[in-house]
């Protein structure tokens, strides 16, 4: 019996020795036959750069890639050295349940290798843990743009300088460099609002080619201050957007199940920024069909063939509540009673086809076209419920055009505010009709009537356009200007902000950003499916930055000591710096200043 145990367990012994030998052997083998694999990315081309930097000197580059942290307030060039000093260390400073950005800057002297950004945890010294998916690495892509110019009017490409910019942030999770080319990577941060406060790092760890590269140190303060969430946001973001340049880029047809999919994330990264108006059409071509992508009425209008008129408010319904349902639901801005070119649309059933009308305000046309559809659609915003937050919005037209309209509306529907961008100064003659007054950048509301509108509840906002070279957010624009939107807003003491294009996609707006009649980049600020961009990043800071000012100017004017009113005297100090009608020449360091001081009265 113990002679077979004995013999039992040098079986075992041996066994088991044969299959370590083997084991060990089959490591050896795949570690000499396999290398990392690493799957190239599948993407689109970039345009060419149709004017390369001929004095960037490649040759005097160290061969492999480089890569240093930048400056978010730098765009830079695609076939240029950037001038960079190595740097590995970042630091960052937020508020809670805030988003802040910074950019690391690649580039390659060599032949293609794949980049990947990989982040850890935050740790910080009091154990408390954030977890690496608060970064995000996003590859800034370059599109086509062009030059200010003489800004608004039509534009031949030939007249114009062409180059490509830094502007559209791919969700690419690696990405393959070019050799003699400069790649910037977007990184976003988000803090969640239940983190601890405290000082927390991390490392991101660049890899080329699946092998680890370099590593660069990440530190973020996050103070004992919470920013409200988007949809909690006083700031009045108003970015028009345009349905039907979904529907046309991946062509499918208009409000088909495959254009709601299509539609929910781009306007839920719209919602994420504090949007507050849905952008709703009551007719065909309320701007002429100005952009790629004429809008289409959202309401049939049906004239019977006893001329009576009956209304289908299907898409408009449908439209509204899946906007609401992502969290936009402050205010409907139905456009417009006065079309570019008076142009109306309806079907006639006595012929059987569509028929176009030129109706001018204040004409008898006007009105009988009009009244019936506005006693009709009050009834239906009364069923829905939402007769309090929709307004007839209209978009610089004259005073004549102005008169007219409201004086009608006044009539047949008082019950409904007014929204207007307004560049005729029209605002003064319409105290209690016009409930969101938008006004051209640089131009005052006396401060009586400011101060009226504000005990009113009334809105008071301000725009930019083709014809504002400075601030904008153009495809070429500095990308401290789309933040300074927030900080001017504040400091000249406007409720929010207006711009008429979020999404009014050209063409091909992932490779070209220009436009036949106005600045590169001037009809979006994000790209098809979802993807955003710097100036969108840099508008949704600025953003941030203006409720952080209001809650402190809140906080300082409610606190008496002489403490909270030194703090808010420099608060004012610092906004008065931004009440300014031009570019300084030193505007970049005007910004980095303003918002140290507000992370000095943060703490």
């Amino acid at each position: 019996m113990g002679k077979n145990k004995m013999i039992d367990n040098k079986f075992t012994r041996d066994k088991m020795k044969n299959i370590l030998l083997l084991a060990v052997f089959w490591f050896l083998i795949q570690g000499c036959s396999t290398k990392s694999i690493v799957e190239r990315p599948q993407t689109y081309a970039e345009a060419p750069d149709p004017a390369p930097d001929t004095l960037a000197n490649w040759n005097d580059v160290k061969a492999g890639l480089h890569a240093s942290i930048g400056s978010i307030d730098s765009r830079y060039e695609k076939s240029s050295v950037p001038d960079l000093d190595p740097k590995t260390e970042w630091k960052g400073f937020a508020w809670r349940n805030e988003k802040i950005s910074a950019q690391l800057v690649l580039w390659n002297n060599e032949p293609a290798g794949i980049v990947e950004c990989q982040f850890g945890d935050f740790k910080s010294q009091n154990g408390a843990v954030l977890p690496a998916a608060i970064a995000n690495a996003r590859f800034v892509r370059y599109v086509l743009t062009d030059e200010f110019g003489p800004g608004c009017g039509y534009r031949k490409p030939e007249d114009f300088i062409a180059r490509i910019s830094p502007d559209m942030l791919d969700s690419l999770s690696a990405f393959e460099m070019e050799a003699q080319s400069t790649r910037p990577v977007w990184l976003t941060f988000d803090v969640p609002a239940d983190a601890t406060p405290g000082i927390y790092t991390s490392i991101l760890q660049l890899k080329l080619n699946g092998k680890k590269h370099s590593k660069f140190n990440f530190r973020i303060e996050v103070v004992d201050r919470i920013l409200p969430d988007p949809s909690e946001w006083k700031f009045h973001l108003d970015l028009w957007q345009n349905p039907y340049a979904v529907a046309r880029y991946h062509e499918v047809e208009p409000w088909s199940a495959e254009h709601w999919d299509l539609l929910r994330p781009v306007m839920k990264m719209l919602a994420n920024a504090g949007q507050k108006v849905i952008t709703a059409t009551l007719n065909n071509r309320p701007w002429g069909g100005q952009t790629e992508d004429e809008y289409k009425s959202m309401i049939v209008w049906e004239k019977q063939i006893d001329g009576s008129w009956a209304y289908d408010y299907s898409i408009f319904d449908q439209w509204v509540q899946f906007m609401m349902d992502l969290g936009i639901d402050k205010q409907i801005s139905c456009y417009s009673m006065v079309p570019w070119g008076n142009e109306l649309y309806y079907f006639d059933a006595s012929v059987g086809e569509e028929i176009k009308v030129i109706a001018k305000a204040g004409t008898k046309e006007f009105e009988e076209i009009w009244t019936p559809f506005l006693k009709d659609f009050l009834k239906h915003l009364e069923q829905k419920g939402w007769t309090d937050i929709t307004c007839m919005a209209m978009d610089e037209r004259s005073p004549a055009e102005m008169n007219a309209t409201m004086k009608l509306l006044a009539e047949v529907a008082p019950e409904l505010g007014v929204g207007f961008a307004d560049n005729h100064w029209n605002y003064k003659k319409f105290p209690d009709q016009l409930t969101d007054l938008s006004v051209a950048y640089g131009a005052e509301i006396e401060p009586d009537i400011r101060q009226y509108r504000k005990e009113k509840g009334y809105l008071s906002t301000w725009y930019v356009c083709c014809s504002d070279v400075f601030p904008n957010v153009f495809s070429f624009s500095d990308p401290g200007e789309a933040a300074f939107i927030g900080w001017y807003t504040m400091a000249a003491d406007f409720d929010g902000f207006l711009r008429w294009a979020y999404n009014h996609w050209v063409k091909d707006p992932l490779i070209d950003s220009r436009f036949r009649t106005w600045p590169a980049g001037d009809t979006y600020v994000v790209y098809p499916n979802a993807r955003s961009s710097i100036r969108f990043e840099r508008l949704i800071e600025g953003i941030q930055d203006a409720e952080k000012i209001r809650i402190l100017k809140e906080e300082f004017q409610n606190n008496s000591s002489a403490e909270a009113m030194e703090k808010l005297g420099r608060l004012n100090g610092v906004l008065e710096q931004m009440r300014i009608s031009q570019k300084p020449e030193a505007f970049n360091a005007l910004m980095q200043n303003a918002k140290r001081s507000l992370e000095d009265l943060s703490r």
